[in-house]
């Protein structure tokens, strides 16, 4: 594979573009940046969720498909598909096209902008589940488990526990299951990016802060839905449910190993990631002849595209493959 000519690089900060100056995700601090998931620029649709996150930071938002020109190079940002105001990278200079995916899923999602395939040259894609094990099944399967479950505890007098990654899949939970079943309250982690999402136009049903019921009152959760991050599992915060019944949401319970460690009654394979047939379909709906992979097991997707007759490689991040649906919220926050 010839890199002499690259329009995005590996560095040690994060994927740079040298034609514009600008890096896209880094891992590190830069002066100028491009988010996927903005001087900061980002996709419009998710700038409250990123001023929750990052509150006072100097950010441009753009909207989908809208284009700027940066030190030369042509810049604009398409929807990903993941979580609201995900966005993939399409830079253009001189002819040639790349796009940087960012995290992105092939599944309709009513709280995101759906998936869009850009055409490019280069295409730079993620790679979290790229194995043939990982394939999903319909959302709305999924989404009718987790009622049954929620709906048997509550006959039970029980509190429904389930533990997912605070931006994006709670959210998309919340959208997904059916509010008439109880009441649904919300962990410190998750409630503030509730209201972002509101904010931008998103349907959520009714929640409330755990926080708001008083620590002995274990009453008001009987029959309720716990929307909760991982962190919060095998903590003290636990106790205030007196009895309930746990589960966990993410797209690694497609493995009996991870199912096991995690400790829970019930798992629910649900991820806001493409599974293997989605990274293929959208590596193929990108028209690109040379595709380079980033995080996941890598090895497995350079090879199949290198069997398809496409110039594969990849590029070293420092993203982490274990953070990708892990949550991500501050230690504290699993006390609230």
């Amino acid at each position: 594979m010839d890199t002499s000519s690259d329009l995005i690089v590996a560095r040690p900060e994060g994927l740079f573009c040298a034609e514009g100056s600008f890096y896209i995700d880094p891992w590190r601090p830069v002066e100028r940046a491009v988010i996927t998931h903005a001087h900061y620029l980002a996709a419009n649709p998710g700038l409250g969720v990123l001023l929750s996150r990052l509150p006072g930071i100097d950010v441009q938002e753009l909207e989908y498909g809208e284009a700027i020109v940066v030190n030369g190079v042509r810049v604009s940002l398409h929807p990903a598909g993941h979580v609201l105001g995900s966005a993939q990278v399409r830079v253009e200079h001189k002819g040639r096209v790349w796009v940087a995916s960012g995290d992105y899923k092939i599944e309709p999602d009513p709280t995101c902008a759906p998936f869009e395939p850009v055409r490019c040259d280069t295409f730079i894609t993620e790679s979290t589940f790229d194995l043939p094990i990982y394939r999903w099944e319909n959302p709305r399967a999924v989404f009718d488990g987790i009622d049954s479950w929620w709906r048997h505890n509550a006959a039970q007098g029980r509190a429904s526990v389930l533990f997912c990654y605070s931006f994006g899949k709670a959210q998309r939970i919340l959208a997904g299951v059916d509010a008439a079943i109880g009441p649904i309250f919300c962990h410190g982690a998750v409630e503030p990016l509730n209201r972002a999402y509101a904010q931008a136009g998103i349907a959520l049903p009714e929640t409330r802060l755990v926080s708001d019921i008083a620590a002995k009152d274990k009453t008001a959760f009987k029959g309720a839905l716990i929307i909760a991050p991982p962190s919060a599992q095998g903590s003290t915060w636990m106790r205030r449910f007196g009895d309930y019944s746990d589960a966990f949401a993410s797209g690694w319970m497609r493995l009996r190993g991870t199912q096991r460690r995690r400790g829970v009654d019930r798992s629910f394979v649900l991820s806001d990631h493409a599974d293997w047939p989605g990274l293929q379909f959208a590596i193929g709906a990108s028209g690109a002849e040379r595709v380079i992979v980033t995080h996941g097991q890598i090895e497995p997707m350079v090879r199949w595209l290198s069997e398809q007759g496409l110039d594969a490689g990849a590029f070293k991040t420092e993203y982490g493959d274990d953070i990708i649906e892990a949550d991500t919220a501050a230690p504290e926050a699993a006390a609230q």
